[in-house]
């Protein structure tokens, strides 16, 4: 394992404990998440760059525009609940209440 790949495989790994450990706030959890789209990117990016093929080359740029309309739904939706509930915490929401 190369030191770049041990570090991206890292970063992968630390925002998704994050993401399931440390799960009080909406924002904490969203902030995980585009730590691990981030990681990815960048890994994809290098990944292609290193093995030189064109026809995976738009991979990168098509992981990078799905990750920004992940985090523009979420942030979307932590605006909603924040003004519903009146905080991001995630035990204040209930899957059972509309």
């Amino acid at each position: 394992m190369t030191p770049v790949h041990f570090t991206f495989s890292t970063a992968f790994m630390l925002g998704l404990t994050g993401l399931a450990f440390h799960r009080t706030h909406l924002l904490s959890a969203l902030l995980c998440l585009e730590g691990m789209m981030l990681s990815l990117f960048i890994a994809l990016s290098l990944w292609t760059l290193q093995l030189n093929v064109t026809s995976f080359s738009a991979a990168p740029m098509l992981l990078l525009a799905f990750s920004a309309c992940e985090a523009s739904a979420g942030l979307a939706l932590l605006v909603a609940t924040a003004r519903t509930h009146g905080t991001d915490r995630l035990q204040s929401l209930n899957l059972l209440q509309c």
